[in-house]
């Protein structure tokens, strides 16, 4: 749908500038973050898009295996190429990854996309985000195999308005207390056992087997978000909150309830947000400002575009979004090549920040030509010579609720 790739594209954007400007115009970021937080402005635009597409994603095909191969094939292609360059860069002494930890554990956390939640900063600084798009996949699965999906608008309001109110009222743990508790070796090795054994099982198999891969899958995304991530408690919550609540916005759209009950989970959602910044946030009264700021105008941005869904996106937008997931994931490695070769800038040169687009965005382009869409385009063959051999139940029902939705974040 365009308004969504619209939407990725100002995401997109806005993400890159928070990050290039502290290498370009230092100044003018220091002026602006107390007033609203630009990275998080995007990635909750980021969420509430993700929230809307990924449950319907998976029913549009209506098989957990054909939405897993989908994810694999969408999001691993080019997250490959990302690590691998930031670590060619670190090899070559352009850069420094982070360390402190067991490389086979760091390793083993990022292949499970999940290593934001087991207590292990990504290797880049956006890889934090698909920690919780995994998650979120992991729930909306088990939804899925438990055949909730079909009452999804309530579920989804529900569980939006619990992630909202638990964020307000249990938001205090420190980060990463699971990790803490057990160690990250220990938790990340329980933790990819688990989320392979969930993937397999809820792919495959007896209904039996695929109910049990879902419901552990689910139970481990909601663990680990609850109570191993390497944001404040709260504001994993309300990260939930807001993915659910865009998964309840499709639903109101579609008929599946009434716009009211949404109107509702939103106020909800909003209100425990907002109090949970304030009561656990940063303790200083600028930063607390800033990511409430952000998280509103996210909110009204998301709603803002809902309001124009049908009306026409000019083009160049509408490809900027279809290439958002290479500008989200590459612009850190090309400002970390930067970084570590021309270094900082101490005043502002926005002429510099102009030419870092320019020249990131043709190459989002290309990769988004030879990386992304080769692979997506494998994954959908694989699908198809899946849909053509003989399927057990766990592809052939509930064909009927397949959405009509066709992006993917």
């Amino acid at each position: 749908m365009d308004w969504l790739d619209a939407l990725r594209a100002v995401a997109a954007l806005v993400v890159v500038f928070d990050h290039a400007s502290a290498t370009f115009v230092p100044e003018f970021r220091r002026d602006l973050m107390p007033y609203v937080s630009t990275s998080r402005y995007g990635i909750m635009v980021f969420f509430f898009v993700s929230g809307y597409v990924i449950p319907a994603s998976l029913e549009r095909r209506g098989c957990v295996r054909a939405f897993w191969t989908g994810r694999i094939f969408r999001l691993y292609p080019l997250w490959a190429l990302a690590v691998g360059t930031l670590l060619a860069l670190d090899l070559a002494g352009v850069t420094r990854t982070r360390g402190g930890q067991n490389a086979v554990a760091v390793a083993v956390a990022h292949l499970t996309l999940l290593q934001e939640l087991l207590g292990t900063p990504g290797l880049l600084l956006v890889l934090w985000t698909l920690s919780y798009e995994m998650a979120f996949c992991l729930l909306v699965v088990a939804l899925f195999t438990v055949r909730q999906h079909r009452r999804s608008a309530a579920v989804a309001v529900t569980l939006a308005v619990l992630a909202a109110v638990g964020a307000l009222l249990g938001g205090g743990l420190p980060v990463s207390a699971l990790a803490g508790l057990t160690g990250t070796g220990p938790l990340i090795a329980v933790a990819a056992v688990v989320l392979v054994v969930a993937v397999c099982c809820a792919s495959a198999g007896p209904p039996a087997l695929r109910v049990t891969g879902g419901v552990l899958g689910g139970i481990l995304a909601l663990a680990l978000v609850a109570f191993d991530s390497t944001v404040p408690q709260w504001e994993s919550l309300v990260i939930l909150a807001v993915m659910f609540l865009g998964t309840a916005v499709h639903r109101a759209e579609h008929g599946a309830c009434g716009p009211r009950a949404v109107v509702r989970a939103a106020a909800v959602v909003l209100l425990c947000a907002v109090g949970s910044a304030c009561w656990y946030g940063d303790g200083h009264y600028f930063t607390r400002r800033g990511w409430i700021t952000a998280f509103l105008l996210a909110a009204l941005t998301f709603a803002a575009a809902f309001a124009v869904r049908r009306r026409r996106i000019p083009r160049a937008v509408a490809a900027l979004g279809m290439i958002s997931y290479s500008v989200y994931l590459l612009h850190p490695v090309l400002l970390t090549a930067v970084d570590g070769t021309i270094g900082r800038q101490r005043r502002d040169e926005p002429l510099l920040l102009v030419a870092f687009v320019a020249v990131l965005l043709p190459l989002c382009a290309l990769t988004y030509r030879w990386i992304e869409a080769p692979g997506q385009a494998w994954g959908r063959r694989l699908t198809r010579r899946g849909a053509a051999a003989p399927q057990p139940p766990v592809c052939a029902s509930d064909n009927h609720s397949r959405s009509s939705s066709r992006s993917e974040r």
